[in-house]
């Protein structure tokens, strides 16, 4: 367990909104950058990683695009088209989800 800089597990300044707004709860993404356990700060709240987990593309559901605060999983692949150039989705992909809470 460490304290990590939240740019670390959350890439842009929007992200990090969306998680200390509560609106995200988790984070996909294609390599491992953090561990369970592992805490940071966004506004001067702590939160904790509370799960990472190897899946792959093609595992992803409607109920992670939402907790990642696209509204469906249509709609996420989309936003992953948009951010991300040359991006081409891939079911054997493989990603690492971050589920993260507010610490207590």
């Amino acid at each position: 367990m460490a304290h990590i800089d939240a740019n670390t597990v959350l890439p842009a300044e929007h992200i990090q909104q969306a998680v200390a707004s509560g609106r995200v709860s988790q984070l996909h993404r294609g390599d491992r950058y953090a561990d369970q356990g592992d805490t940071f700060d966004i506004d001067g709240e702590t939160f904790e990683v509370v799960e990472v987990t190897e899946r792959t593309l093609g595992d992803l559901t409607d109920e992670d695009a939402r907790a990642e605060g696209s509204e469906n999983l249509d709609a996420y692949r989309e936003r992953l088209n948009q951010a991300h150039e040359h991006f081409e989705w891939d079911d054997d992909a493989t990603v690492y989800r971050h589920r993260f809470e507010r610490a207590e």
